[in-house]
């Protein structure tokens, strides 16, 4: 997060992706950014929550600019972090299950072969 003058912002924007939010830095600016595009969309909406005197006015991801609506909702998306942690989770799913079937207890193996031979039989 940076306090910046506006006049200064602006330069330092200018041939930046995101140049095209400068319209919006007007009266006293905060800029919030991060690596993780959601990251400082989260903090900002967190923050803006229980600061009435916040005013959220826009962003930019990569050369898009977002309105106030947008940037609402690039901060409900899944940070890098919970979207890694929920594809590692998909991936170790089966592998889990595999493993689980092989350690079951002799006794459910069993009752498996059971019903099979049951149902082969009738």
């Amino acid at each position: 997060m940076r306090v910046a003058k506006n006049r200064l912002a602006k330069i330092a924007l200018e041939g930046k992706p995101c140049e095209s939010i400068t319209s919006l830095l007007t009266g006293m600016t905060v800029l919030t950014y991060s690596e993780d595009p959601v990251a400082a969309a989260k903090v900002a909406e967190d923050f803006a929550k229980d600061n009435k005197k916040f005013e959220i006015l826009g962003g930019a991801m990569g050369e898009n600019a977002l309105d106030r609506a947008g940037v609402e909702a690039v901060s409900k998306m899944p940070s890098r972090e919970e979207l890694i942690a929920s594809i590692v989770g998909c991936i170790g799913a089966p592998a889990a299950n595999i493993a689980g079937a092989i350690g079951a207890p002799a006794s459910n193996i069993a009752s498996i072969l059971s019903t099979i031979e049951d149902r082969a039989a009738a």
